[in-house]
């Protein structure tokens, strides 16, 4: 995890989850620049989107809080292209254990937990970019960006990457 929000000099994605109807500034200040955002669900209202939109592209799915009528049309699965990656968006990984990611799926983004995490499970990239929104438990308030390239050293694939926003107290 890094702690400061230095704009990338790459393109990346921007990821969020959880932010329940808050976007704080500093998860605005460290999306800043990213070609396309996925929000993982727990949107918590429309005024979360019109934000994001305000920086790049936002393409989200439906979380257990987001029950408004303003959310009826959103999938709760969703599955996007990016520079020539395959990304699944779920909001709760357990889900995955129903229906798992197509073959072809690079990359599976969710949130749920609201705790951040990438780990690889074989050539499948998982990222939580935890919760942007309220502070939950004594959890980090974060959100993730996503580079194509600089590819990390396991197989060439994408390099995903915690953002610690700092909140004042």
């Amino acid at each position: 995890m890094i702690e400061n929000n230095k704009p990338a000099s790459k393109p990346f994605l921007g990821l969020i989850s959880d932010t329940h109807s808050l976007v704080r500034p500093e998860a605005i200040e460290a999306l800043v620049g990213a070609e396309l955002i996925l929000h993982a669900g727990d949107i918590g209202s429309p005024e979360v989107i019109s934000q994001l939109e305000e920086i790049a592209p936002v393409v989200c799915i439906r979380g257990n809080v987001d029950i408004g009528s303003w959310a009826r049309t959103i999938p709760e699965r969703r599955t996007v292209e990016w520079r020539g990656l395959t990304f699944l968006i779920v909001h709760n990984r357990d889900e995955l254990f129903l229906t798992p990611p197509d073959v072809g799926t690079d990359v599976v983004i969710y949130g749920h937990s609201h705790t951040p995490s990438v780990d690889r499970v074989g050539q499948l990239l998982y990222v939580n970019p935890g919760s942007a929104g309220p502070r939950r438990f004594k959890l980090p308030v974060s959100v993730a960006r996503l580079e194509q390239h600089p590819t990390d050293s396991h197989l060439g694939l994408p390099k995903a990457e915690i953002i610690e926003l700092t909140i004042p107290s």
